[in-house]
């Protein structure tokens, strides 16, 4: 039994060191994920916590023989984020039925360095939301997380040709949405780079 299958077992049986050494090797590329389909490091960080709680409930699915355990986390953060994203609308439009209150400045917002990404980020997150929900999932998944097309078909639940086809619609979608050829792969990629910059640091 290779190391990967020995950290399934032990995973699958609920061992917390074998949770621990998963949370090591996975945490930092889970917020990342999150991050970039939240678009806020505080949601971020909540979608990895649960993420790492939905994968102990559902612990008894882990099959015994594979490689990484990483394509099936990627699959319950993708999921999460989903969830919390419905949770967010439905309390957004509850608050915006109750009376407004005075804005109060977020000074962090101004911080200059974070101006650019921030912004390359919400051009992008805008377009994805012009995607159909699957076309989100597989661009999160191999353009963001950099999973192979078998490891996203493995973490979603579908086949390879199914991730393939999704991709090539997104990917066509997102070209019209942004306006420029190739400038969807540009700002994806550029989104994915900057995100991977900020996330250093916030989970050791």
């Amino acid at each position: 039994m290779n190391m990967e299958q020995s950290l399934r077992a032990r995973v699958r049986h609920g061992d917390p060191d074998a949770f621990g050494t998963l949370f090591d090797e996975h945490s930092r590329a889970v917020c990342n994920l999150a991050f970039r389909l939240t678009g806020n490091w505080t949601s971020a960080e909540e979608v990895t916590s649960l993420t790492f709680l939905e994968a102990w409930r559902l612990r008894a699915e882990v099959e015994l023989t594979g490689e990484s355990l990483r394509p099936w986390l990627m699959g319950i953060a993708v999921n999460v984020c989903r969830n919390t994203s419905r949770a967010a609308r439905r309390y957004r439009a509850a608050m915006a039925r109750l009376p407004q209150a005075p804005v109060v400045p977020d000074f962090a917002d101004e911080l200059a360095e974070r101006i650019d990404d921030t912004a390359q980020l919400a051009k992008v997150r805008l377009a994805l939301r012009e995607l159909r929900p699957g076309e989100r999932d597989v661009v999160a998944l191999c353009v963001w997380s950099g999973l192979d097309y078998a490891a996203a078909a493995q973490a979603l639940g579908i086949s390879i040709g199914t991730v393939r086809s999704r991709l090539s619609r997104a990917r066509s979608r997102l070209r019209k949405s942004i306006g420029e050829p190739g400038a969807a792969s540009e700002q994806v990629e550029g989104s994915r780079e900057n995100a991977a910059r900020q996330v250093q640091g916030r989970i050791r």
